[in-house]
Parts: C-alpha cells; sequence; structure tokens
C-alpha cells in the first residue's frame, strides 16, 4: 500500500500546482476549492468557485494517468449527444482539465433518498441505447474490448479476491475449473454484438441534471465490446440492487428499445437475457478483483464493504447456468463462507 505521508505530500503538491494553473495561467483564481470527488484511479476532482460559477478540475498525475483517453471519449460522446462534462481547459502535459460542473447529485444518493427510479432509469436506459445504436462509427474507434482484456480481467479475480483477500489456496482441480469457466465466460462475450461499451454506467458515475439527464462521469476507459456489458453496469450496479424481476422487466424493456431503434435485440428475450446475465458474471468476478486490490495495492479499503453484493450477483446468475454450475458450488463452498472473515479481519485492522 502508498504510505499516507507519501500520498499527502504529493497531493499537497497538486493542489498546488492547480492553484496556481487556475489563477496565473487561465486568469481566472477560485474563491476557494473543494475537494468534489476522487474514484478507483489516482484521478481526484476538485471544484473551482469563480464570480457565483463553478468549475471542476480533473487532477491526473501524469506519470499515473493519461488524459488523452478521456478527451478523445469526451468528444466522442458529445458527437451522440450525451451530456458529458464539457471540456473548457485543458494541461495535459500536466494532466489538467477545467470541465464543467454536472453537480454533486449522483444517482445513487437520489434513489438511496427515494427517487423515482422508473424516470432515473428510464433516462439512463434511453441515453445508452441512443449510444449503442448511434455509435457504432464512434465505436470503430476505440479499442476493442477483445479476449485479452476479457481474460486479464477475470484474472484479477483469483490473484486479489481468492488469495489475497480471502487466503484460499487453490488446488489444481479448482484452477482447472476456473480456467474452464473464465474461457466460457470469454467465448460468451465474444459472441455478443459489439457496440460502444462505457465500462462503468452505473450509479456513482451517473449524475442527476436538469437537461439532458444523465450527466455521465467516469468514461475515459470505454471500449468497443459486448452490448450487454453497460446494461449489466447499471441494472446489477455494485452499489445498489433490485429484485430480480423489475430487473428482468427493465432488461426486456431495453431490449424493445433497442430494437425500435434499428439496434441489435438478438432473437428473442431469452438470448438477450442470457448476454445480459453471462456478460455479467465477467463483469462481477473482475469487479471482486478489482475492489479487493483497491485495498491490498492502493489503500482504499471503502470497496470491501460492495464484495457481498458484488458476490451475490456472481452466485445467482451461475445458479440460473447449468455450464456454470461448477463455479456455482465452488462459490458455496469455499468463498462464501470465507467472505465475511475476510472483511471482518481488514475491519479490525484499521480499528
Amino acid at each position: 500500500m502508498v504510505p499516507d505521508s507519501t500520498r499527502s505530500e504529493g497531493a499537497d503538491a497538486r493542489r498546488t500546482l492547480i492553484q496556481d494553473w487556475l489563477s496565473r495561467e487561465l486568469g481566472m483564481p477560485p474563491e476557494r476549492l473543494e475537494p468534489a470527488s476522487s474514484d478507483a484511479s489516482f484521478r481526484r476532482y476538485f471544484r473551482a468557485f469563480r464570480n457565483g460559477s463553478t468549475f471542476i478540475v480533473m487532477d491526473a498525475p501524469p506519470e499515473k494517468e493519461d488524459v488523452r483517453p478521456y478527451l478523445k471519449v469526451t468528444q466522442l460522446l458529445e458527437s451522440l449527444g450525451a451530456h458529458v462534462p464539457h471540456v473548457h481547459e485543458t494541461d495535459v502535459a500536466r494532466g489538467l482539465l477545467l470541465l464543467e460542473d454536472l453537480g454533486g447529485i449522483q444517482y445513487l444518493s437520489r434513489l438511496n433518498n427515494g427517487g423515482d427510479a422508473e424516470r432515473l432509469y428510464g433516462d439512463a436506459l434511453r441515453v445508452l441505447a441512443d449510444i449503442q445504436v448511434r455509435g457504432q462509427q464512434a465505436a470503430a474507434e476505440l479499442p476493442p474490448y477483445d479476449r485479452e482484456p476479457l481474460a486479464r480481467e477475470l484474472g484479477l479475480m483469483p490473484e486479489w479476491f481468492l488469495r489475497q483477500h480471502l487466503g484460499l489456496e487453490l488446488s489444481a482441480a479448482e484452477t482447472q475449473m476456473l480456467a474452464a469457466a473464465f474461457e466460457f465466460l470469454i467465448l460468451e462475450a465474444l459472441a455478443q454484438p459489439a457496440v460502444f461499451v462505457h465500462r462503468d454506467y452505473h450509479s456513482r458515475n451517473l449524475m442527476v441534471v436538469g437537461d439532458r439527464n444523465p450527466g455521465i462521469l467516469d468514461f475515459q476507459d470505454a471500449l468497443r465490446g459486448p452490448i450487454g456489458y453497460d446494461l449489466v453496469s447499471i441494472l446489477k450496479d455494485c452499489y445498489i440492487s433490485w429484485p430480480r424481476e423489475r430487473v428482468v422487466r427493465w432488461v426486456k424493456g431495453y431490449r424493445e428499445l433497442l430494437y425500435s431503434l434499428g439496434g441489435e435485440a438478438g432473437r428473442d428475450e431469452v438470448e438477450f437475457l442470457r448476454w445480459f446475465d453471462l456478460i455479467g458474471v465477467q463483469r462481477h468476478i473482475k469487479v471482486l478483483g478489482i475492489f479487493s486490490r483497491l485495498w491490498y495495492r492502493d489503500g482504499k479499503s471503502g470497496y470491501l464493504r460492495d464484495l457481498p453484493l458484488t458476490l451475490e450477483y456472481v452466485r445467482d446468475a451461475c445458479a440460473r447456468y447449468a455450464e456454470l454450475g461448477d463455479l456455482a458450488r465452488f462459490l458455496e463452498l469455499r468463498v462464501v463462507p470465507e467472505l465475511p472473515r475476510a472483511n471482518g479481519r481488514v475491519a479490525a485492522s484499521a480499528s
């Protein structure tokens, strides 16, 4: 893990750099500069207040993050009419961007406070369908979400979740079983129609805004890949869950929307739901690894509380498809009993 002292020293230097950039180079010294958010990467965001207006400054240390993919995907999404933060100023060499402020109301907070889920999800799904159907040319400019990234992401789970977090030592048979399950998931993903994939289209990256809702964040890792991926990200969200019946209804409605717009929607509802469920297993297996790595490598423990829901998504989907029966049994016997103990150990060490 990165020592806190090293983090704070680097962060203080970057904040001074931001103040200087705004004041001297852009001629807009802020009245105040407040932390807006951070994410699972090394990026941070500050809200700059000036003359009754606010802007967001993205701070992306260039030795850790490259802002050029963000700028490219911003342009692609803006061309499709999606409401992403408009870029006002850039300093690519120093990793600084001055962005439109989309406010501070995440979908997650609005939903947790009783917001109208049907309206909020309706807005988000209409925008997603528009991106997927109208964005074929834009998607062609993105790297492919092909075998290599799919396999790399799946490999995070055995390394960081099973071994590092749960402390499991896998037998040869278990290792072989995981390899077979992962290969099945990769082949299923590659069989889906390829579209523009945001990759993190969920309630923490969708902002409630008055104009062209939702505002969309954290899209810089976009790829061209499986049509069900972003749908899983929002409807099987790692931070909030909905009853299966409601999710299936939303999935069916989304398929009808795609069809009405001339998009690919599968042979029937069964095939489309299979696409949705199986790419969800790939995504959530990846997330189990990423959330664990964020603690053991990066010192960010907050994501561990979201492991139980993420694991439940994997368990539920595996139980619905015979091809994943061996993986389902492994999870029930070896993983489910260990997760509470592992999370408890981290909580005890942090207290």
